[in-house]
């Protein structure tokens, strides 16, 4: 009765022991999982605050206007419109310099513009000129486009070495993550050794031996991942609230898609791991079970 109570708590503490190191691994891939997620979503919200401007014709009429504007609404590359008049360009002016340029020239050399914010998948330099094409067609309404290309060819490069560091780190710790729970789970498998080895010798086959121990660690994995959800889940509500629009970028959907991704990496990791392991200890001669 001893005896069978001392296995019971030895084979407790090798699962908690697995569950604790495999969350502990889970956390950290579901930090980079998410700022990977999260530096998609942000390379969105800037490249859509980019825009460019739609200088129109003088003397157009209101009418011509807000006709552009509607057919500008409505293109795939346009997120949103807004007009400016000459007024209102000349307004924006002096707060910014301090001075009317009316007073001196005698007239107001501001045109007026309708500033085009872009969706993300246009702010390019290829994309922009092809709608600079497209926009040829407006010919009598609009003089010409304008936006800066260096800020735009800047922008577009440090996402895209941001992107390829987060792409390569998040390789380099799945390559660490498995090798730890791969070590943990064979650990705790090298434990069972003989347990395997007595199975083998009453003839139970390798698939039947493999069972238990990877359905055992199968579901480790997923209570890990669910562990590492509540604290990760709880460390990004926690600095959403003292970093500056945050919240407006982490959803429920880019939760859940974390969320779920550590969980598929547990439950896989911790069965490819899990598998290996047991193989080892199947094809293993006696002497070599001896041997750490």
């Amino acid at each position: 009765m001893k005896k069978k109570h001392k296995f019971s708590t030895t084979f407790f503490n090798s699962r908690v022991t697995t569950t604790v190191s495999i969350t502990l691994v889970l956390f950290l891939l579901g930090m980079i999982i998410f700022l990977s997620f999260l530096g998609m979503n942000l390379s969105t919200y800037v490249k859509e605050t980019l825009s460019f401007d739609v200088v129109l014709q003088d003397n157009i009429s209101e009418y011509q206007i807000k006709n552009l504007q509607k057919q500008l609404d409505l293109t795939p590359f346009a997120k949103s419109t807004t007009y400016i008049s000459k007024k209102e360009a000349a307004a924006k002016l002096v707060e910014e310099i301090g001075q009317n340029p009316e007073e001196f020239l005698g007239f107001n050399p501001l045109p007026a513009i309708i500033v085009v914010h872009l969706k993300s998948e246009y702010a390019n330099l290829d994309s922009l000129s092809r709608v600079e094409n497209q926009l040829q067609r407006f010919s009598n309404t609009i003089k010409a486009t304008e936006y800066r290309k260096d800020l735009l060819q800047s922008v577009n490069e440090n996402i895209a070495r941001v992107g390829f560091f987060l792409f390569i780190v998040a390789v380099i710790l799945l390559f660490i993550s498995f090798a730890l729970i791969n070590n943990t789970i064979r650990l705790m498998v090298y434990s069972k050794r003989f347990n395997i080895r007595t199975m083998q010798l009453v003839g139970a086959k390798k698939g039947f031996i493999r069972k238990p121990f990877i359905l055992s660690n199968m579901l480790s994995g997923m209570i890990a991942a669910v562990i590492a959800c509540g604290f990760l889940y709880w460390l990004i509500y926690y600095v959403s609230g003292h970093v500056p629009n945050l919240r407006d970028m982490v959803d429920i959907k880019l939760l859940a898609t974390v969320g779920g991704s550590m969980l598929i990496l547990g439950v896989l990791i911790s069965w490819i791991a899990t598998h290996w392991a047991v193989n080892k200890y199947i094809h293993a001669d006696t002497d070599d079970l001896y041997i750490m």
